[in-house]
């Protein structure tokens, strides 16, 4: 296999040939250019493409292979080694997303890695049908509100299980709510509103997003209840989001007396609320679950679902129901961005709608945290004396409420010593509160047998601290 390497030389310099490609290869892995593993070209390739005598790379390899930057193998040619000595990562205490975290046992972490199986064989069997009847338009560039297909299979599907008041004319198909997010704050500053209200915990990478979006978050403190209506009102904001039926991250669901001092707010300011329903119909606590916000006011309300905790954040995709002006301000905002979500996904997402399939997977999606859930509460009731799991039923997470006076940043670095990543709850807090110590369990990615490890392993590095 004839490789090829960028490495650059100076002929006229004092250092030697062979010394320069030797720094250059070792500045490279080391600033992380060139990767553990990577396959570099045979002394003799890259003494061609260089023009220089063969001894004097094959002298550069020998001395980098003895310092143990590279192994040489036979057959196999050269390559960066896989494993580079370096100083130990810093974790840091709150263990924000962006920072590196060692490998570990037991990850804990909302998000991406907190999903269990995927419904591989219902998904290729509508991706198969799809293809199958496809028409030439359906490989053409997509509606940019999306496919009308999956768009009135939604406004159906949203109305019987959310109560979520739309026709398929209000739906609009998006690349998960980040987009949906992103769009919003753009018709916000478009229309001169500043500032956004949001739950206070919440997602921090959302404040992030919407600060960035060149929107001001600003905090709104939560309770047992939801979001506090009247601090909200004090604030001044014109737009808040809330995520009404399982709050992120304490699992609080919206009052009965906040949702109607919520609407009233609404409507009394002219106020916009975007009801970010993160986790759908990851309901299992017995009993119904309260309908969406949006039913109660769909003039004042902005309605946004995603695939991502249902099915998997990778299919990038969500929908938003809107009232009609606020959509066709969306549309054209989107229009000057992208041309729409991949139609093939969305065609796919409207036969697991249409067939059945996807009520199927969630009722076996529910069964499978509802039982998570259960071994969560033992354990944490067996390991953790004091400790609560807060919070309704649902969801992929739990959040542990800990006993006060517990050191909350404390514990998360015990347990990491111990192999387990947690997040603890003042990390979602903008002003954390240190009396309310809280840790914020993902559960739906691990076996039983791993919820209760991962929780002893946590109970032994708080004894042990």
């Amino acid at each position: 296999m004839a490789l090829h390497m960028a490495v650059e030389v100076v002929r006229d310099s004092e250092t030697s040939l062979t010394a320069q490609i030797q720094s250059f290869i070792k500045r490279e892995i080391s600033e992380g250019i060139l990767h553990p593993g990577t396959r570099l070209p045979s002394s003799r390739r890259l003494a061609h493409d260089l023009d220089v005598s063969r001894s004097v790379v094959v002298e550069a390899y020998g001395q980098l292979v003895a310092e143990g930057y590279l192994e040489a193998t036979q057959g196999a040619g050269t390559r960066v080694v896989t494993h580079i000595d370096a100083a130990p990562p810093v974790v840091p205490t709150l263990l924000d997303e962006g920072g590196h975290v060692p490998a570990v046992r037991w990850d804990l972490r909302t998000g991406g890695r907190n999903l269990p199986a995927f419904p591989r064989r219902e998904w290729l069997g509508c991706y198969q049908r799809v293809l199958q009847s496809a028409a030439p338009a359906d490989h053409d560039y997509p509606p940019l509100a999306g496919e009308p297909g999956l768009r009135a299979e939604l406004a159906r599907y949203l109305g019987r299980v959310r109560g979520v008041r739309a026709t398929a004319d209000q739906v609009m198909v998006v690349a998960g709510f980040a987009q949906a997010l992103g769009l919003l704050c753009a018709v916000l500053r478009q229309d001169g509103t500043g500032a956004l209200g949001i739950e206070d915990p919440g997602h921090p990478g959302q404040r992030q997003f919407v600060q960035e979006s060149g929107v001001r978050p600003v905090p709104v403190p939560v309770d047992e209840e939801g979001i506090d209506v009247e601090a909200l009102a004090g604030t001044g904001v014109s737009a808040v989001l809330v995520t009404p039926a399982h709050q992120f991250p304490t699992g609080a669901v919206l009052s009965a007396r906040r949702r109607e001092a919520l609407v009233r707010w609404a409507r009394d300011t002219g106020g916009l609320i975007i009801e970010d329903d993160y986790d759908g119909g990851l309901w299992y606590e017995r009993g119904p679950r309260p309908l969406a916000l949006q039913r109660l006011a769909p003039d004042h309300v902005v309605y946004a679902g995603t695939a991502s905790k249902s099915l998997a954040p990778g299919l990038r995709l969500g929908w938003l129901a809107a009232p009609p002006d606020l959509l066709a301000q969306l549309l054209r905002t989107r229009a000057r961005h992208d041309l729409g979500t991949e139609s093939l996904t969305q065609l796919a997402f409207a036969e697991l709608l249409r067939s059945g399939l996807f009520d199927r997977h969630l009722r076996r999606l529910n069964a499978h945290c509802r039982d998570r859930r259960d071994t969560l509460e033992e354990a944490v009731r067996r390991y953790l004396p004091g400790a609560r799991v807060i919070g309704r039923a649902a969801g992929l997470h739990a959040y542990v409420g800990l006993p006060r006076g517990t050191d909350e940043a404390a514990l998360v670095a015990a347990a990491l010593r111990r192999s387990v990543v947690v997040r603890g709850g003042a990390a979602y807090h903008v002003r954390p509160r240190w009396d309310a110590p809280a840790l914020v369990v993902g559960h739906a990615h691990l076996p039983r047998s791993g919820v209760a490890e991962a929780v002893r392993a946590i109970g032994e590095a708080r004894r042990l601290r």
